[in-house]
């Protein structure tokens, strides 16, 4: 079990209902009452032990006055994932050697908010869904299947035999504007490395579209979450669903 954090992690976790809840702890003098009050709601309707926010070390508040006790998310591999995706929306978005939480979480609210069927990390160089991550992806995380792959390269291979086309963001590909209408039709898979390295070589050449999004300034990266939201919503117009 561990406690989740924050307004949206904590109700995003009641609504999406995909860990086992246990126990909530709120402040009653927190002002927005109306998504506390929510909270509180989901809360009762699960059954759920509900009791005041406890003080934290020092005295401090750093949960925006809400906290919830919660087993771990599910995690899926291949297989299952992939059938999701069939059923739902045949987006998927693969990180490759993304380490950070934060980073992490920000690109999986960008996938939810882009109607993604999940996203998919490696076992060893990607965090575990911590509490961190959910509360960087402002809750997102709850709702966005996630699964875990030993070896990424033979995951794209895979996902290929099953009819996915996978982009892969890579300074000195194409440009991302270039692609053809007819690549971002069908099933996709969007791949990014970590920020600095980018996609590792054995990852950069299993890729079918290595495209890079044009740098205007002097500098000449973006954060993996900024470029996952570039790459995601050109997807979004280019497919014809914005």
């Amino acid at each position: 079990m561990e406690w989740l954090t924050g307004v949206h992690s904590v109700l995003e976790a009641l609504r999406a209902g995909r860990r086992e809840l246990r126990r909530l702890e709120f402040r009653a003098d927190r002002q927005d009452r109306g998504e506390l009050e929510e909270i509180r709601r989901l809360a009762e309707e699960r059954r759920l032990e509900i009791a005041p926010l406890r003080p934290q070390g020092g005295g401090r508040d750093d949960g925006q006055g809400v906290r919830l006790e919660a087993g771990a998310l599910p995690e899926l591999d291949l297989e299952p994932l992939l059938a999701l995706a069939r059923n739902e929306s045949p987006w998927l978005v693969a990180l490759d050697g993304v380490e950070d939480p934060h980073n992490v979480g920000a690109v999986a609210r960008v996938a939810e908010a882009c109607g993604c069927s999940g996203l998919i990390l490696t076992r060893r160089h990607a965090p575990p869904l911590s509490p961190a991550v959910s509360r960087a992806s402002a809750g997102a995380i709850e709702h966005l299947p996630v699964g875990r792959v030993a070896n990424l390269k033979r995951a794209l291979e895979a996902l290929r035999g099953h009819g996915f086309w996978s982009i892969g963001a890579d300074m000195g590909g194409d440009s991302l504007y270039g692609m053809d209408a007819r690549s971002w039709q069908g099933p996709l898979v969007f791949v990014l490395g970590a920020e600095g390295r980018g996609l590792r070589p054995g990852v950069r050449d299993a890729v079918d579209f290595r495209v890079e999004i044009p740098m205007l300034g002097r500098v000449d990266s973006l954060n993996v979450s900024t470029a996952a939201a570039v790459m995601l919503y050109e997807g979004v117009r280019r497919a014809g669903n914005g």
